[in-house]
């Protein structure tokens, strides 16, 4: 690899402002007749002197009836003398508080003659009317020397895509490695520019696949977007879309809708903080408090309040809907509005976070698989028992078993925390990565069940999927860049529902709920007729060999 150097940035000329500024610096107290010192000490005496004097006059005049303001030529003098005197010591000794003021003013010259010559030099560097290369090359060096922050590229440069080319240089060169498999060009940097992404250097292409049709009652038919890496997801995932489709379709039942953020509070004991607790469960506050929290935005609004108390520390989780996006940003203004107005009637009470966990957000919780959080869907399906015969390649009471044994009691076995299903988090983060979602939230937005039964007198078989936090969005965060966007308006569920606010983010709930449901089937059945390791062996396996497409330098 030959990462090029360009040779060091030659100093400037000096000007002669500058060769000036080199030259001793004059001082106010070389005009003087006589040293500095001497100067003090002479206007200190007379200062004294003269003071003694007009004291003495102004006494014998008080004791001879003399009007104080009929004065001699003498005693006018001395009053010139005095005030003269009384300016001079003032000033601090005068010529000293003068020069205080002098010098400085001239080091803070010269200090601007150097700034002047760095500004110079870094409008050299951005200035566009210079060779590109040349110019990118000597941001690059100051990048690497630490004379310029990474993260300021943007806001100096004012181009975001070449901002990012810089910084990648900058990084190869800094780590002595180069990245020519990361994707850079054909990106739109600007869109990520202080919502998504911070110093970036390129995008990972990460491949989208489709699986459908996916036909769900009373919302139609979804072709799915998966972006994953993962082989036999997509093609798994669309043979369960084909069973259900086959059978019917499935139908997604929206049960809840809320997203939640819960402050962790302290007061000086447990009964200050019970106090709290019992105010805020009382229903008579309940729509002073909504009032409150719903001015943090036209579509945020307050569902409930739940209190748990920890000794002196108390932990609010708040519930609201939030339109068509996920909410995080929106429910934690309104729990920040309801704060401050709390102070009023608790100033004892000590905010600690506007986050104590009991939200729970991005990591397994209990409340969240017992209370939801986002949007909590059930999702079911009667698969006939020829379907289940030529699709699945299996039988109905072998799914049942092994749905018994692995999702239930196997799960229950490792002591799951809403892990009792297939694989349901492969599915809810192939969606999420392909419409801009928080990747993070897969951990909660993955909690399941999956319930097997035969129906029918045996013949068919009732599946369904129980998903109680399903945290999705479909405007803000990611979901407005170009490929996720297009993945969303793919499903129909693009941007905000104008007559019905949170319609497409439920809705893009019912889509993911369904498109687990079609991957349970599938991998359940594929486990189930012995079909798995003999499936990723043929899929999940490349014999390319990719040593020569992406160097390891």
């Amino acid at each position: 690899m030959d990462l090029r150097r360009k040779p060091p940035l030659q100093p400037p000329p000096t000007t002669k402002r500058q060769q000036r500024s080199h030259s001793p610096i004059p001082k106010a107290s070389d005009a003087l007749p006589l040293p500095l010192y001497l100067t003090n000490t002479f206007f200190f005496t007379l200062f004294f002197s003269v003071s003694y004097y007009l004291l003495h006059r102004w006494r014998d005049k008080i004791r001879s009836s003399t009007p104080l303001h009929v004065v001699t030529l003498t005693e006018l003098s001395a009053i010139v003398l005095l005030i003269a005197s009384f300016i001079y010591l003032l000033g601090f000794f005068g010529i000293d508080f003068v020069q205080s003021f002098v010098s400085p003013g001239r080091e803070n010259e010269d200090k601007n003659d150097i700034n002047i010559v760095k500004t110079n030099v870094l409008s050299d560097v951005y200035d566009y009317d210079y060779d590109v290369n040349d110019d990118d090359d000597m941001v690059v060096k100051s990048v690497v020397c630490g004379e310029v922050n990474s993260y300021s590229l943007e806001a100096r440069l004012g181009d975001c895509f070449r901002a990012a080319k810089i910084r990648r240089r900058a990084v190869e060169r800094s780590v002595g490695r180069e990245v020519l498999g990361l994707g850079f060009e054909g990106f739109d940097y600007e869109s990520i520019l202080g919502q998504c992404c911070e110093m970036p250097i390129g995008y990972v292409k990460v491949p989208v696949g489709v699986a459908g049709p996916l036909l769900l009652s009373g919302c139609g038919e979804f072709m799915v977007p998966m972006a994953t890496t993962e082989g036999c997801l997509v093609a798994s995932t669309n043979r369960g879309c084909k069973a259900i489709y086959a059978s019917g379709g499935a139908t997604a039942i929206l049960l809840k809708d809320g997203m939640t953020r819960a402050p962790v509070v302290r007061f000086a004991t447990a009964e200050r903080a019970s106090q709290l607790k019992f105010f805020l469960e009382d229903g008579v506050n309940f729509d002073t408090l909504s009032v409150v929290f719903n001015k943090s935005s036209r579509f945020a609004r307050l569902q409930n309040i739940q209190c748990s108390i920890a000794g002196k520390n108390l932990y609010i989780r708040f519930t609201c809907s939030t339109g068509d996006a996920m909410g995080m940003n929106m429910v934690s203004k309104g729990v920040q509005n309801v704060l401050d107005f709390l102070q009023n009637d608790f100033p004892d009470m000590d905010v600690i976070g506007i986050s104590g966990n009991f939200c729970s957000d991005k990591k397994p919780a209990a409340v969240n698989w017992i209370e939801g959080r986002g949007k909590s869907v059930v999702c079911e399906a009667v698969i006939s028992e020829e379907v289940v015969r030529k699709v699945l390649k299996t039988t109905v009471p072998a799914l049942v078993e092994l749905n018994m044994l692995k999702n239930l009691t196997g799960s229950a076995i490792a002591g799951s925390l809403g892990g009792f299903n297939a694989h349901a988090a492969n599915i809810v983060s192939a969606v999420f990565i392909a419409t801009g979602q928080d990747p993070a939230q897969n951990i909660e937005s993955s909690h399941c069940i999956t319930m097997m039964e035969a129906v029918n007198n045996g013949k068919d078989l009732h599946v369904s999927v129980t998903m109680p936090s399903i945290e999705v969005g479909t405007v803000g965060g990611g979901t407005q860049l170009a490929s996720q966007s297009a993945c969303l308006n793919l499903l129909g569920v693009k941007g905000a529902c104008i007559e019905s606010p949170g319609s497409n983010a439920q809705l893009l709930a019912r889509i993911v709920a369904g498109s687990v449901l079609a991957g349970e089937l599938s991998l359940m059945s594929a486990i189930s007729a012995g079909q798995l390791v003999k499936s990723h062996m043929k899929y999940n396996r490349s014999s390319r060999d990719m040593s020569a497409i992406v160097s390891t330098v």
